[in-house]
């Protein structure tokens, strides 16, 4: 074939697409299941966060407290009941259902944790903030009335605004209480402009109004909030 004609140049172009498409394809294929593992572990590490365990930790120490800590991951429904019985350090099913579209089709994961020989119940939540999607983690304690501590994650926030939420653990440690007034029915626990009830409200990050809105929506939320487990903190 000539190569100084469009048909060659043509082939030639397509040849070379098709080669760089399969190259990239096996690549992607060979490093999926490290970015899958880095991925859980990122996981693993923000819910040992919401634990209260040392956000220095190396990821061999992250590995060693999840199997010590994590006792199970059960799915629940809307009433509370346990439908699918996690195991010990949680299981692959239970981390595949921790995204924003799975909470708002109901699929509700608990993790049940014992941390210094106490139950603790920790529960994703999701919702939005100024740049994109926020998410976080509330550990409850066994009374399922008391936080225990917190954790939320917005990657796409301003340093020292709206990223207070990630990386403000003495903002996070704010959050004490789920109910006010003994309505057991409705979470309380918000974020809030003008703070009446410190047990159940927390002051808005300064100059983040709308990610500390989202905050806010985020915990009371229907749907990918604390709300569906209303049933679950009130069962014995």
């Amino acid at each position: 074939m000539k190569t100084n004609t469009n048909s060659y140049t043509i082939i030639y172009s397509v040849v070379l697409v098709v080669v760089v498409a399969l190259m990239l394809a096996s690549v992607y294929q060979a490093l999926k299941p490290q970015q899958d593992a880095n991925v859980m572990l990122d996981t693993q590490k923000q819910i040992l966060y919401a634990l209260n365990q040392d956000r220095d930790m190396t990821n061999e120490e992250a590995a060693k407290l999840w199997q010590n800590l994590v006792e199970a991951d059960d799915m629940i429904d809307a009433n509370g009941n346990v439908v699918e019985a996690g195991k010990q350090g949680g299981t692959e099913a239970g981390f595949q259902h921790l995204n924003s579209a799975e909470a708002k089709d109901g699929k509700l994961v608990v993790f049940r944790c014992k941390v210094d020989g106490e139950t603790k119940y920790v529960i994703p939540v999701y919702g939005n903030g100024l740049w994109g999607p926020i998410s976080g983690f509330i550990a409850v304690n066994g009374d399922k009335t008391t936080v225990f501590g917190a954790y939320f994650n917005h990657e796409g926030e301003t340093a020292g605004l709206g990223a207070e939420i990630k990386d403000s653990k003495k903002w996070q440690d704010l959050f004490k209480e789920l109910f006010a007034n003994g309505d057991r029915d409705h979470v309380a626990l918000s974020v809030e402009k003008k703070v009446t009830d410190p047990k159940t409200q927390v002051d808005c990050v300064t100059g983040a109004t709308i990610t500390s809105n989202g905050v806010a929506d985020m915990l009371k939320a229907e749907k990918g909030g604390l709300q569906p487990y209303v049933k679950f903190f009130n069962a014995k």
